[in-house]
């Protein structure tokens, strides 16, 4: 098949049938209608509905995570003292920095 022959035919049967000037009727009347029940997407109600489907889940994971931590700390027991757990922590590097370096 000759691409440059088949293409000479295909605007040749384009030349001889030239588009028509009437419109169908009713033609604006279906545009307006379709562009009315057109819709503006807003970008913040999209994002508002999909923080909120997001809550849900992200309040259940909270939750398991929570009990999970609660069992794992001894039964339910009464905790440590978490202040006295985080200066001991801080404070291992000073002493270890205080025990390299010569004192004079």
């Amino acid at each position: 098949m000759d691409l440059v022959k088949l293409q000479n035919q295909l605007l040749a049967a384009a030349r001889s049938n030239p588009p028509s000037q009437r419109v169908p009727l009713a033609f604006e009347k279906r545009i307006l209608a379709h562009l009315a029940g057109y819709r503006q997407q807003d970008e913040y109600a999209r994002w508002a509905a999909a923080l909120w489907r997001a809550a849900g889940p992200c309040v259940a994971l909270m939750l398991l995570l929570g009990v999970w931590t609660y069992l794992a700390s001894g039964r339910g027991s009464a905790p440590a003292d978490l202040s006295q757990q985080f200066d001991q922590t801080v404070l291992v590097a000073v002493d270890q920095i205080q025990a390299v370096e010569p004192h004079w």
